[in-house]
């Protein structure tokens, strides 16, 4: 067994979402070989990919093709994927900006931004959540942080201010800069500028993935962040009933190709269905059944899964501990599945698709 042999072997092991080969992909390294023993090192796109267990055994089962009597290591590491094309100084350590977004209110927008930065992390991101949702800002409260201050630190000879870290995310709301009794009336020019200050005057560091939890609907905070930060994509979230898909679409039609032409990563579900404590294999559709699912073959976007509407979500949320931390394993396992869906589909975009730019917005006159 040689080198040559061991990178012959993995020639035949396709990366399921790029659609070439390991050695193509120049995915393969750090080849070591002691008689029957044979490891190797395959760089993932991003550390949350969920196919680390199919790629290793493919890899296995390529190898003893070739020399059945192989003892076969095979080691991960993970260079996340970015092709942003800006060269500005706006996030200049952040790869991938993924912007979540839901056309109404009360479809559980901030749950489903917390719980994929957490499930991003726990794959072995490292994550920022920005909490842009200036007139009800929830990121304080979902993590336990009411009443905490971020520092400010200077760099460059400019004041910057540092996110708080909280259950190894990067944090920054609205809701850490003002008192939480008192409501933020700004129009929109002073909001706008908040989240160009947010963007442009934090130490957020070197992330793999910033997490943006938007406001509900479509106005100058949307547009503002477009055209300030080069977006990776877009997660839309709707529940499945009609009034909630209607709104979805809104937000789908303001991020396509005809107002702000920014990739939409995929559509999600949340409150898909209600699972109760004591009866975890049972399913009620409250709010109907698979109506996500219909928007996003209607609109051919990537469906990103459902996540249940449980108790424990709630109670997460009001305490401090967001779902991803708390022992609900049907829970957890939605948001991974989600989170490992997005993380995915940020890899092929970053593959087939061009590099990102700030949003040259077309507004209707």
């Amino acid at each position: 067994m040689t080198k040559d042999n061991v990178l012959q072997a993995l020639s035949t092991v396709q990366e399921p979402d790029l659609g070439k080969d390991l050695v193509t992909l120049n995915m393969v390294r750090d080849i070591e070989i002691d008689g029957n023993y044979v490891s190797f090192t395959v760089v993932l796109t991003t550390p949350a990919c969920p196919l680390k267990e199919q790629i290793k055994n493919a890899c296995i089962t390529a190898i003893k093709a070739i020399q059945p009597a192989s003892i076969v290591k095979v080691n991960f590491t993970s260079s996340t994927t970015t092709i942003r094309a800006d060269k500005s100084t706006v996030l200049p350590g952040v790869r991938n900006i993924i912007a979540v977004v839901s056309g109404k209110g009360g479809v559980g927008k901030s749950t489903v931004s917390a719980n994929l930065a957490l499930a991003l992390a726990k794959g072995g991101a490292s994550v920022g959540l920005l909490d842009a949702d200036i007139y009800g800002p929830s990121v304080p409260i979902m993590f336990g942080v009411r009443g905490e201050r971020p520092i400010m630190t200077e760099i460059n000879g400019k004041g910057m201010i540092v996110p708080l870290d909280r259950y190894g995310i990067k944090l920054l709301s609205i809701g850490l800069l003002v008192d939480e009794k008192n409501a933020v009336v700004w129009r929109g020019p002073m909001a706008s500028n908040a989240i160009r200050q947010f963007i442009t005057d934090v130490n957020w560091g070197e992330l793999d993935y910033l997490v943006i939890d938007m406001p509900p609907g479509t106005g100058d905070i949307h547009l503002t962040l477009m055209q300030t930060a080069p977006v990776t994509g877009v997660v839309v979230v709707t529940t499945p009933q009609d009034v909630a898909l209607a709104d979805a679409k809104k937000g789908i039609a303001m991020f396509g190709q005809a107002q702000m032409n920014v990739p939409i990563i995929g559509l999600v579900e949340n409150m898909s269905y209600f699972t109760p404590a004591e009866l975890p294999g049972h399913k009620y559709y409250i709010f109907g059944k698979e109506g996500g699912k219909r928007l996003a073959e209607e609109y051919d976007l990537p469906f990103l899964g459902q996540i249940p509407l449980v108790q424990s979500i709630r109670e997460g949320g009001d305490i401090g501990v967001p779902a991803m931390l708390n022992d609900d394993e049907i829970t957890k396992e939605a948001f991974l599945e989600f989170a490992g869906t997005v993380a995915r589909s940020v890899s092929m975009r970053n593959a087939h698709m061009k590099s990102e730019e700030v949003a040259e917005v077309v507004e209707e006159k």
